[in-house]
């Protein structure tokens, strides 16, 4: 029994004698539940809306005070119209509106009926579900006030109009950040082996002595499998609009070029990732699992960005899915052109420029 103890000892030693094991036990689960704990969930807070008031009297100033004290809303100013608004839904700063018609409070106060326009951004039919919901919720709220003590009963009728998706089609959310997810996940893993199986199959000193410059053995390593994945985008883009009856709206040959600019970014990550590790094991654990959870979460098609804390919302901005989903959906399913998107392409170039610029750089220390 002593003998025993010994040995329980001696393992209880080795393990806090390894800080990897210890990061393991204690570090990753604590990561996890702060994580999921405010990633993972369905209520949306903080969603940007704007409010239309055609109207501008007392019961119409009551209803916009009660959706600025939700927590659910925060109320976008300065805008004054439909055009307005439109442009703001095409932009991405606005998930809903509210528009109050003229004849608001007169129509309540001589008919006891009053309708108010609500529009949401179906692109993402959850959220738009979700928040519809919750200012119908707020004007029940509303109506059950004023008729507390009025013998006929006034009724304020919601009218609902979802934009770019009035069938509330799950799949128009679901595909963009889907083809981010396989793209970003295929794309990593195929490039993050490709320089460390050299050094494992012992071929890096091949390299080493030959006359090949450095630039052209990543270009050789990266042509084929962006010529392959370019593949996989184009019977991605083809099930999706055939199969599934998601539409490509705006303009396909935008969609092909944001798409390979996503792709050689991913591909670029792939070889970064290649440079740094010492095994095949190593790479793909890396590419798959670690790029694997941060598209889920960070790109924002499962879990809406604004929901999380905001030193998460500044951690998403290096995931190159989240401005690519962006890009897929304002270009896919909204019909927007490269003025709407110009910003995120920029993002993208620079992360690709980055990554390859660091890859190139560490292969080079490698044959140093």
């Amino acid at each position: 029994m002593k003998q025993f103890l010994v040995f329980v000892r001696k393992e209880f030693y080795h393990v806090f004698r390894d800080k990897r094991t210890l990061l393991i036990l204690f570090g990753l689960p604590i990561m996890q539940i702060l994580l999921f704990g405010f990633a993972l969930t369905s209520e949306i807070k903080n969603a940007k809306i704007v409010v239309v008031d055609y109207s501008k009297d007392a019961s119409t100033q009551k209803i916009i005070t009660k959706i600025a004290a939700s927590s659910y809303f925060t109320i976008e100013h300065n805008i004054l119209s439909y055009d307005d608004m439109d442009k703001a839904f095409k932009q991405g700063k606005i998930k809903c509106a509210i528009v109050f018609p003229s004849s608001f409070n007169e129509d309540l106060k001589h008919t006891n009926k009053a309708s108010i326009q609500i529009i949401a951004d179906a692109s993402d039919p959850n959220t738009a579900r979700t928040l519809t919901n919750y200012l119908i919720s707020i004007i029940s709220n509303y109506q059950a006030e004023i008729n507390a003590n009025v013998q006929v009963p006034y009724q304020i009728q919601p009218e609902l109009r979802m934009l770019y998706n009035p069938e509330l089609n799950g799949s128009m959310n679901f595909i963009p950040g889907v083809i981010a997810l396989v793209l970003m996940i295929i794309c990593t893993t195929l490039t993050s082996v490709s320089i460390v199986k050299e050094k494992e199959l012992g071929t890096m000193e091949i390299l080493l002595v030959s006359p090949f410059k450095p630039l052209y053995v990543i270009l050789s390593k990266v042509i084929p499998f962006l010529a392959l994945s370019f593949i996989d985008l184009i019977v991605i883009l083809l099930l999706s609009n055939y199969v599934l009856g998601v539409p490509i709206r705006g303009n396909i040959f935008l969609l092909l070029m944001e798409s390979t600019l996503f792709i050689i970014t991913c591909l670029s990550l792939g070889l970064l990732i290649s440079t740094v590790t010492n095994s095949q094991q190593t790479a793909m654990l890396i590419s798959m699992m670690g790029m694997m959870l941060p598209t889920i979460l960070f790109t924002g098609f499962l879990f809406p960005l604004e929901n999380m804390p905001l030193p998460l919302q500044i951690i998403s901005n290096v995931v190159p899915s989240r401005w690519y989903y962006y890009v897929v959906k304002a270009v896919m399913l909204k019909g927007l052109g490269l003025q709407a998107v110009w910003k995120q392409t920029l993002i993208l170039l620079g992360m690709c420029f980055f990554l390859l610029t660091v890859s190139f750089r560490n292969f080079k220390i490698r044959l140093a």
